[in-house]
């Protein structure tokens, strides 16, 4: 008995050191969030709570974004691996010096929309003149001021044009009567203003996808540096399989996938009910995509492109980006 109790417990420490080793071995990556833990990322936290980037040999940390937190200064200043942006913002970026590529595109449509009171008179696109239009920034702004610039629309306060109200992370500004209308997502600020007390019948909303200015939004960046390396590009395509298999998993699974974002809410926040709705509408958005999920549609790209350099006198990117995408790592990935 004491000699086999005297084996096992030999065998127990070896499994404890080969576990310590293969911690050791992992490979650490950090993810830079757009903004705070929020289903709008469950995939990630599905994809760290579930193993799936311990399976792939990965130490991987996810720090939630903020209002006074830009992915692109964090990514610049060797804050993260990887970062989680708008491609009007990446682009704009790009453009002004900091490398962004695209990696992966998880969002395949737009969330993003203008939200206005019935009780201001804004039925259609042709009533924004003279009216007062809460808009984010930050890197936000820039689908907005392109579709102003369609409608002909100066954004300076001008007489005939609208009046920009540089709106903050929340909507109290429509609440108020502040802003005649807001900027809102699907899958959150628009949910806000429902549980603040207002009827869907007394708003009308305006999807960027629906007025052809849409961008595509969440998807995955890192820096041209990055991509030089192979050990670092393997490391990157582990990264998005885990990440990809994470969101799938969230995808056929919204509720779980919401409480498993909810664990990971360190501030208290959030709530159940926003957070499963929440789940819900950023499912509509990831989609399916035949050739996997977090595959950059090389059409919707040059969408995103001719929109952003459409703004008239005022475009968002002067010139058409060089080697701001990459199908390496996604490809990658997949045939891991």
């Amino acid at each position: 008995m004491r000699a086999r109790t005297w084996r096992g417990a030999v065998a127990a420490a070896a499994l404890v050191a080969l576990s310590a080793g293969a911690a050791e071995a992992a490979e650490k990556l950090t993810l830079q969030l757009k903004w705070v833990t929020q289903a709008q990322f469950a995939g990630y936290f599905v994809a760290k709570d579930k193993g799936f980037y311990d399976e792939v040999g990965l130490d991987v940390t996810i720090k939630p974004g903020g209002p006074d937190i830009n992915p692109s200064q964090v990514i610049a200043g060797g804050g993260a691996d990887v970062v989680v942006d708008w491609m009007p913002s990446a682009l704009a970026t790009r453009e002004k010096g900091v490398p962004l590529v695209n990696i992966a595109q998880v969002f395949q449509k737009s969330g993003m929309m203008l939200t206005c009171r019935n009780d201001s008179g804004v039925t259609s696109p042709d009533k924004f003149a003279g009216k007062t239009l809460g808009v984010w920034f930050g890197g936000n702004e820039y689908p907005f001021l392109n579709w102003m610039a369609k409608l002909g629309l100066k954004t300076d306060g001008s007489a005939g044009g609208v009046k920009v109200l540089k709106q903050g992370f929340n909507v109290d500004p429509l609440l108020q009567k502040q802003a005649d209308c807001i900027s809102t997502m699907t899958y959150n600020e628009y949910w806000q203003v429902i549980d603040a007390g207002m009827k869907p019948d007394q708003l009308t909303t305006f999807k960027y996808e629906d007025q052809g200015v849409a961008t595509l939004e969440d998807g995955l960046y890192t820096l041209e540096k990055s991509l030089q390396d192979p050990a670092m590009v393997e490391r990157l395509a582990k990264f998005v399989k885990a990440s990809m298999k994470g969101w799938d998993y969230a995808v056929a699974n919204p509720d779980e996938a919401a409480m498993i974002t909810l664990e990971n809410d360190e501030t208290g926040a959030q709530t159940e009910k926003h957070q499963k709705r929440m789940m819900g509408e950023i499912a509509k958005l990831v989609g399916e995509n035949p050739k996997g999920t977090g595959y950059l549609d090389e059409a919707a790209y040059n969408r995103t492109v001719d929109t952003l350099m459409g703004g008239g006198s005022d475009p968002v990117i002067s010139k058409k980006p060089e080697g701001a995408w990459t199908h390496v790592v996604i490809e990658k990935a997949l045939a891991m």
